[in-house]
């Protein structure tokens, strides 16, 4: 299971996406569990504030954008999106720009439009758009800001500087569980993959703030550390820690002991591994060098008597160094961690700070979001679905559900077809197959019941406080459900999310309001341009629960083996053979950086699955009756462009390499083309030849669903 960081970031982003036990859910989207409470998730702001979508093209593909000297065998995504690439410049408050980043765009400037309309008054006495509109508007003064400057950081300070002992320390970590600060070991509250009609307690790795271990460990990355160190420093500085330059030394040394006893980003997917449920009187016996009871009660789970640990091997070394660290040392971690969460909440010398080196450095963003996004971002992930709530009323017209309602119902059709057909299943793997797809759950567009935010307490003029509430809110909401049955109808994310999901816990399929545009849906498009799209997007996500991992759970999300072994090692041959495919792919401007296949393998079997299930479905959906052709294109050929047009991709070079290290899927660009190889229509429909680049011989190509 891949733990978050649960800081108070991460907790926030549980009122939108409850993704403790990060495992259960697969999003289409690398930002899958990158918003911030703060605002300062890569991609989340920028481009224009236009509020109504726009169709691409006539029909549903942009073919201005398109480059049809290019040739599809040898570069596909340059053949449907070559001179929009050329074309286009990624916005300066922008890591990456594409499909994903337009319809993000419209998202905010909607929710900006809401929320600037909510009616001002008392938080404490007002309604829902009462309170969303103090977030905003609280964050939005920038002069008060600048007058608090350092005093909500130091104030939240003063606990970590009264600590005097190894406990104390715990204790720290336990509060920032749904506060700010770090911790060695994350923890969240979600559905027991092994039971999951009840919730449990997962605990993990964590401790790491510079992000995946590899960035610690590896000597090309030698750059990254040294600018982090130097951003550790400058916090500290800032912070007013009396050995702000020593001290950072001493946090990234202790970092990078942290890290090399982190699993690896595939080793912490593998869901046979780290399903590991323990009683806290075992997990003390287990890792002795760390107070647990302490942290417990600060985190406030003392209550659950087990936990599902998932690095099981890496906790025990986590704690011993713990036992060996200094205390000073460990003081420090925890101030730097605190003032490098509160910093985007702070005057102007605090966040730029913070932008200089999370986004400038680390992602290549030229200049920062407008700090009306940011609010947007942060109001959001303060009160997500009240504002999705207005939101749907308003951009999510009800022909739109029907008419997703009857793609679902023909991919759901294709997929059943396709495993009923698979020469390489046995007959008793295959009924449980079935049965899984049969069971499978569907939401779209929005809840049918809205979260309760009664009990948030929102104080205007307050912006650190806000978010701190925030979090504690959200962190209370979760933990106090420990002895309640689960909430099947619970979302993972807003209506006003551009993504989509899969729970392997639920055995549901998600589709929030706000990827039901172009260009992933039009209802309004050619029926083989919204089968590429937004086919493939349905079918990626019921592959999801057929993926490498998520074919683990059962038709009930049971965490079990339902395969035959045989079965099994057949899907595995395949699978490997897929990821030897994307791990051969470069980056021109990243020698020697390659995509991880094993951490990347789910979406790209999913990226698979759907192609070939929108093209099933869409031919299923002619009736026996010929393709129109339009424009001088087949039906088959729309499909595929459809599919190619939605990963329409930019990135600035330093954000691909964070995606390549820190992110579980593919590159945009990648996604494009690299399932298309494997489809032997694709190569019908282009004529793609022996000698073309993206050529791969038929006894090659990966068969799975």
């Amino acid at each position: 299971m891949k733990m978050l960081r649960l800081t108070v970031s991460a907790l926030a982003l549980a009122a939108a996406a409850p993704l403790a036990a990060a495992d259960h859910y697969r999003c289409l989207d690398e930002l899958c569990t990158s918003v911030s409470l703060f605002g300062q998730a890569a991609d989340a702001g920028g481009g224009s504030e236009r509020v109504e979508a726009s169709r691409m093209g006539e029909w549903g593909i942009d073919t201005a954008g398109m480059d049809r000297n290019a040739k599809p065998g040898d570069d596909f995504f340059g053949y449907v999106n070559g001179t929009w690439a050329t074309t286009t410049e990624i916005p300066a408050d922008r890591s990456s720009y594409g499909g994903f980043a337009v319809l993000r765009d419209l998202s905010e400037a909607r929710v900006r439009k809401l929320v600037e309309s909510y009616p001002a008054g008392d938080p404490a006495t007002g309604g829902d758009q009462v309170k969303v509109a103090a977030l905003y508007r609280t964050f939005m003064d920038e002069a008060a800001v600048e007058r608090s400057d350092a005093i909500p950081l130091l104030t939240r300070l003063a606990p970590i500087y009264q600590v005097k002992s190894k406990e104390d320390m715990a204790q720290s970590m336990g509060r920032s569980i749904g506060g700010f600060g770090g911790t060695f070991f994350g923890s969240g509250v979600n559905d027991d993959a092994k039971n999951p009609t009840q919730y449990a307690v997962y605990m993990g790795q964590a401790g790491l703030g510079l992000g995946d271990r590899e960035l610690y460990l590896q000597p090309k990355f030698r750059p990254q550390k040294e600018r982090y160190r130097q951003y550790v420093a400058q916090m500290l500085e800032m912070a007013g820690w009396p050995t702000p330059q020593q001290s950072a030394a001493e946090i990234v040394a202790l970092e990078s002991r942290i890290a090399a006893a982190h699993w690896t980003r595939a080793e912490s997917r593998n869901r046979d591994k780290t399903y590991n449920l323990m009683t806290f009187a075992e997990l003390q016996q287990a890792a002795p060098g760390f107070p647990w009871a302490a942290f417990r009660s600060a985190a406030g789970i003392d209550r659950a008597e087990r936990a599902i640990v998932s690095q099981v091997t890496a906790v025990p070394k986590l704690a011993q160094i713990f036992a060996d660290a200094d205390l000073q040392t460990l003081k420090a971690w925890q101030v730097f961690h605190t003032a490098d969460n509160i910093a985007p909440l702070l005057s102007k010398r605090f966040v730029d700070a913070h932008f200089d080196f999370r986004q400038r450095f680390l992602n290549g963003q030229p200049q920062q979001r407008d700090r009306w996004k940011r609010g947007v971002t942060f109001a959001e992930n303060g009160m997500g679905e009240a504002i999705g709530r207005d939101y749907v009323q308003l951009y999510f017209p009800a022909e739109s559900k029907a008419k997703m309602d009857q793609l679902v119902t023909n991919l759901r059709t294709a997929m059943r077809g396709r495993i009923e057909r698979l020469n390489w299943m046995g007959p008793e793997t295959r009924q449980e197959a079935l049965k899984k797809l049969e069971s499978f759950g569907l939401k779209i567009g929005y809840p049918e019941k809205w979260r309760d935010y009664s009990g948030l307490q929102v104080v205007s003029g307050d912006i650190v406080g806000n978010a701190e509430r925030a979090a504690r809110f959200e962190w209370d909401f979760r933990r106090n459900r420990l002895d309640q049955p689960v909430d099947k109808a619970e979302w993972g994310m807003t209506p006003q999310t551009v993504n989509a999901y899969y729970s392997s816990v639920k055995n549901e399929i998600v589709f929030p309001a706000a990827i039901l545009q172009p260009p992933f849906f039009d209802p309004n498009a050619d029926p083989a341009v919204n089968y590429g799209a937004i086919g493939g997007v349905i079918g990626h996500e019921i592959t999801h629960g057929f993926d490498d991992q998520g074919r683990k759970s059962d038709w009930a999300g049971i965490l079990r083996d339902w395969w035959k072994p045989e079965d099994a090692a057949k899907f595995e041959t395949q699978a490997t053979k897929l990821g030897a495919q994307y791990e051969a792919y470069n980056f021109a401007d990243l020698p020697g950086m390659n995509i991880n296949a094993r951490v990347a393998m789910g979406e790209n079997i999913a990226d698979l699955g759907g192609v070939l299930l929108g093209l099933e479905a869409y031919r299923a959906s002619l009736g026996g009756q010929p393709a129109p052709v339009i424009d001088g294109f087949t039906g088959d050929q729309r499909v595929f462009m459809g599919w190619g047009q939605v990963w329409r991709t930019l990135w600035r070079t330093e954000a691909l390499r964070q995606q390549i290290v820190n992110g579980p899927n593919s590159p945009g660009q990648i996604r494009a083309f690299a399932p298309l190889r494997n489809v032997d229509a694709w190569y019908e429909a282009f004529g793609v030849k022996p000698g073309d680049k993206l050529y791969i011989a038929p006894k090659d190509r990966v068969r799975i669903w």
